[in-house]
């Protein structure tokens, strides 16, 4: 079985040198500046290339133009989002009685194992680039990114990256199990599992870190350089602020991540000895993965922050209250969160005083969180709220977040998170973030910048009932979590005691009605970007008359002076402004 997992890495190997070697061929790696009239970076045009977008696939296939990537990045963080989910629905099934329902426990360590890194990895990241390449050299008055042609190949890493990971379930009928690592990985039990699809899910995820550090260094750069000549740091907005910190939290997360996942691919396939039991240290990997996987997390929630930041004023008839400090409060948890990471390790028999100074910055950490927090209210405090879908799920957003921290606060302490660590209460306190907080925020981007990269307005009772099916759905499910937690039940098992069956049931209806919320969204998206009643104006949010108008949407209002390519409207229905 090793030899044969030793072949499946090399042949991997060999084909992501040949994925390199072809695009070597058909790129002109003289210039990395866009062919096409959409890029703003340094360089000479060259004679290849084509002056003009192509039509169909091609198009999508070739484009380096920041918008184009953003909405690729979009659709491929939906696809994983419906992965992701789908395993954790077939989960909650499984959960919904004590005992072996549906599925095996092995093939639930699967499901488990995918979920956690699919959400991560090719959820969360990809999102939130999608984001931040449609809008932000928009909101910086840029051409488009500094570098197009490096961000059209960090996106073009991840479609593979995901097959990778995934490959063990499209594999099982040629007898390989998926991986059931769990998303941590822990050793020495990654390293003892003999599944092939591990050493993939590895691979998998190098090429994701090695995407993420490339979109990294081009996000800076961009914000550094492409800057328009009014935007100067005191008029950069919010959601580039966090953007550029969580850019700079990637440069010193990913690639450690990366030598790790090299070392523990060495240790399986060539016999090194870097977290084995003999003659390494286990222990090793749980220091090295926290140490990125902490930052992880802020690398997860701070451009959510920076969304609810610029939108949630918009619908408050009022600027950001504090903008200075929570501009601050983003660079001090990029800092501090580099110092937090053995709170995950609390268990593990470290130094007491080890444990004690982490606790100390792990409590420390709140106080920027907590900032941020209060400048939302302040914002909302006496203004004129609009009550549209992206300000519900702002609201949301807030209070999900403020469940999650506060939880969070308690598993900062060596005493509680002695007696609650790896338990259903951790779980309980993540999803409060990971969901309840980053999801929120990205529906709110969504809804919000809807009518600018369509055209067209979302239905609004549909956006509505999404939002209060998402947070019903959202808080059974995770504070369910929360009591067993307190119940002593302990996470990543396929089954309990039958004493949690109520609190598990709970879990499960939440989660299905998470679920179809966010068929309510993909729904509202796909239809309403066909069918949608077309927009009335450049400013549906009526943003201008608040003080509040941005410059992606004085870039929206020239795109629709110009003279449209086919000769006239489409004909539609009656345009409408925004809820």
């Amino acid at each position: 079985m090793a030899s044969s997992s030793l072949v499946l890495t090399v042949l991997m190997g060999i084909l992501l040198v040949g994925v390199a070697a072809f695009l070597a061929r058909l790129e002109d790696w003289r210039s990395y500046t866009p062919l096409s009239d959409v890029g703003g970076a340094l360089g000479e045009r060259t004679d290849y290339g084509h002056e003009e977008k192509p039509g169909g696939l091609i198009r999508w296939f070739t484009t380096v133009d920041h918008k184009d990537i953003g909405i690729l990045y979009g659709l491929y963080g939906t696809i994983a989002f419906a992965w992701g989910g789908l395993a954790v629905l077939i989960m909650r099934i499984e959960l919904v009685a004590p005992g072996v329902n549906l599925i095996s426990p092995n093939l639930y360590n699967g499901f488990l194992t995918s979920h956690g890194i699919t959400m991560l990895f090719l959820f969360g990241t990809p999102m939130i680039a999608a984001f931040g390449n449609y809008f932000i050299p928009l909101l910086i008055g840029a051409d488009d990114m500094a570098f197009p042609r490096i961000n059209a190949i960090a996106f073009w890493l991840l479609p593979p990256g995901a097959l990778l990971i995934w490959a063990g379930f499209f594999l099982q009928p040629l007898g390989v199990n998926p991986a059931a690592t769990s998303w941590t990985m822990y050793t020495p039990l990654s390293i003892q599992m003999p599944s092939p699809a591990i050493d993939m899910m590895l691979l998998g995820l190098h090429l994701t870190g090695v995407s993420a550090t490339m979109g990294a260094i081009n996000f800076i750069a961009t914000i550094f350089t492409e800057r328009g000549d009014d935007i100067g740091w005191p008029q950069l907005d919010i959601f580039s602020w966090t953007m550029l910190t969580q850019s700079g939290l990637i440069l010193f997360a990913f690639p450690l991540l990366g030598s790790a996942l090299i070392m523990l691919l060495l240790d399986r396939n060539f016999g090194t000895t870097f977290f084995t039991v003999a003659g390494g240290d286990p222990i090793l990997w749980q220091h090295l993965f926290w140490f990125f996987g902490h930052p992880e997390v802020y690398i997860l929630v701070l451009p959510p922050m920076g969304l609810v930041s610029l939108i949630l004023p918009k619908f408050s008839g009022r600027k950001l209250f504090g903008f200075k400090f929570v501009v601050y409060s983003t660079l001090a948890i990029g800092v501090l969160s580099f110092g937090v990471w053995a709170h995950h390790m609390f268990t593990t028999g470290i130094d007491p005083r080890l444990r004690a100074s982490f606790m100390a910055v792990s409590l420390a950490i709140a106080i920027p969180s907590a900032v941020k927090v209060f400048n939302w209210i302040t914002t909302m405090w006496n203004g004129r709220l609009r009550l549209t879908a992206p300000m519900l799920f702002c609201i949301g957003f807030v209070q999900n977040f403020i469940i999650g921290g506060v939880t969070g606060i308690f598993l900062a302490a060596i005493p509680v998170d002695l007696i609650l660590h790896d338990t259903y209460y951790v779980v309980g306190h993540f999803h409060f973030i990971v969901y309840g907080a980053i999801g929120f925020a990205l529906f709110a981007g969504t809804y919000y910048w809807f009518p600018m990269f369509t055209g067209r307005m979302y239905q609004k009772r549909l956006a509505h009932a999404h939002f209060w099916l998402a947070l019903v759905g959202s808080n059974l499910t995770f504070l369910a979590m929360l009591w067993l937690g307190y119940g002593g039940m302990p996470r990543r098992y396929a089954t309990y005691l039958p004493r949690f069956v109520d609190a598990h049931q709970i879990a499960t209806f939440g989660a299905f009605l998470i679920g179809i919320s966010t068929l309510f969204w993909l729904w509202n998206m796909v239809v309403s970007w066909k069918e949608g009643t077309k927009v009335d104006s450049a400013d549906p949010w009526d943003l201008e008359n608040h003080g509040q108008k941005t410059k992606e949407w004085t870039w929206f209002e020239a795109k629709r002076k110009k003279p449209v390519p086919d000769g006239g409207d489409d004909e539609d229905a009656d345009p409408q402004s925004a809820d």
